[in-house]
């Protein structure tokens, strides 16, 4: 058992969260789960797993990076290292493997570690295309990471030494086999990080992280997503999915990789797009008004 406290957060989601828990239960010294008024038994499923399971009541408005420094700011964790997680994220056992070595070490420098996400859709793992393959910071030492309250992406920024570690994080939502689900799940998040985009153009308002070409996985995707920010709307989304159709080999996935790129790299952000447009309208009462970087 590796001295990890594992965060995860929950809403309606019993359809994954069995098989995340059981592939953690016994690994990490310990897991919470934050529930946002779940329905379906995934309360019921999370107490036979977990050390505490706290309900965090559901705001509309908040997406997960809320939900997640509220823990870190909240729960009794005991242990000096966090993993956090959503329902449907799981280690591999190289991940497994990788962490059973880096805690055996008698000290460990660095003060956060990025895991590797090996997204799978609808039984299709999408190997290329850039979204499978993307380091995700999870892995951090308490005291020394936070997140971001108001931002709508999930980005641990973490003070020291970050390092990369084998294996995958698995990433493979049960309930995104009914496409409807996926269509509804990120018309909410488009909502979001439209309303984020939004407020980063009105008010100047910077990432905690400078964004960098060559620097950690974090300041590249910053450094990327200025540029995104700066191409104008309606055209930025087909720029976007070529890229990562043609460019990075995603026309190699298949039927389920053709789904899976167009609607999450160019419908997403064709909505994303409308909705930052309507905003925009909305505030200065004039149809002709476009956002501007």
């Amino acid at each position: 058992m590796i001295p990890v406290s594992v965060i995860m957060t929950t809403r309606n989601e019993v359809a994954n969260i069995e098989r995340t828990l059981h592939e953690i239960k016994g690994f990490v010294d310990e897991i919470f789960v934050i529930d946002s008024e779940s329905s379906d038994g995934t309360v019921e499923i999370a107490r036979r797993y977990a050390t505490k399971v706290v309900n965090l009541p559901y705001k509309h408005g908040s997406i997960i990076p809320w939900i997640f420094q509220w823990g870190l700011d909240n729960l009794p964790i005991r242990n000096e290292w966090v993993l956090i997680l959503e329902a449907d994220q799981r280690p591999d056992e190289e991940l497994k493997s990788a962490l059973d070595t880096l805690f055996a070490q008698p000290s460990i420098v660095e003060n956060g570690f990025y895991l590797r996400r090996k997204q799978i859709f609808r039984g299709k793992w999408i190997r290329f295309g850039g979204y499978s393959n993307k380091w995700m910071l999870k892995l951090f030492r308490k005291g020394q990471g936070e997140l971001d309250p108001k931002e709508e992406d999930t980005r641990v920024y973490v003070r020291g030494g970050t390092e990369k570690l084998a294996g995958w994080l698995v990433e493979e939502n049960a309930k995104e086999e009914r496409i409807l689900f996926y269509l509804e799940k990120h018309l909410r998040y488009a909502e979001a990080f439209a309303r984020d985009e939004f407020e980063r153009r009105r008010t100047g308002v910077k990432w905690k992280l400078e964004p960098r070409p060559f620097g950690t996985p974090d300041e590249r995707t910053l450094w990327f997503k200025t540029l995104y920010y700066r191409t104008p709307l309606f055209v930025r989304p087909w720029f976007y999915f070529l890229y990562r159709y043609f460019l990075l080999l995603g026309f190699l996935d298949g039927k389920q990789g053709f789904i899976f790129h167009f609607l999450q790299a160019y419908w997403f952000r064709l909505v994303i797009d409308i909705r930052l447009e309507e905003l925009t309208r909305e505030q200065t009462g004039r149809p002709d008004d476009h956002p501007r970087p």
